[in-house]
C-alpha cells in the first residue's frame, strides 16, 4: 500500500500460511519512511529487515513480546489498509473466492485492484 491506501504489490498465499512469510519479498527493494503493519508482523526478523532498509517500523508489540515504542498517531493511518480490503471485497468473486486455482484468484484480485485505482 502507498500512503493513500492504493495497492502497490500483491502476493497470494495458501489459506493456512501466515502473511508474515511474505514480508521479506514484499519489503525487498522498496524505500519508504514508515512501514505500518498489525501485531501479526511483530517478529524480530521483520523488524530487523525494516530497520535495515532505513525505514521505521510502526508495528504494535504483541502481548507476549517485549514492549517496544511505536508511533500511535502514524499507526492510525493503517485504517487505509482495512478500507482497501473492504473495497475489494465488494467484488463478489474476490470475497467468496469462486476461482479454484490461485492463479485465477490472483487475476480477479488484480482486476479488483485496477478498478480501485481507477475510481
Amino acid at each position: 500500500m502507498d500512503a493513500l491506501g492504493y495497492p502497490i504489490d500483491l502476493r497470494i498465499t495458501a489459506g493456512q500460511v501466515h502473511d508474515v512469510t511474505q514480508a521479506g519479498t514484499l519489503l525487498s527493494g522498496k524505500k519508504c519512511q514508515y512501514v505500518l503493519a498489525d501485531k501479526g508482523f511483530d517478529a524480530g526478523h521483520v523488524i530487523e529487515l525494516i530497520r535495515a532498509q532505513g525505514s521505521e517500523p510502526v508495528i504494535p508489540p504483541r502481548a507476549c513480546s517485549k514492549p517496544r515504542y511505536f508511533d500511535r498517531h502514524i499507526y492510525q493511518e493503517r485504517h487505509l489498509v482495512e478500507c482497501f480490503f473492504n473495497r475489494i471485497k465488494q467484488f463478489r468473486r474476490v470475497a467468496t473466492r469462486y476461482e479454484k486455482t490461485a492463479r485465477h484468484y490472483l487475476a480477479m484480485v488484480l482486476i479488483a485492484c485496477i478498478l480501485v485505482w481507477m475510481v
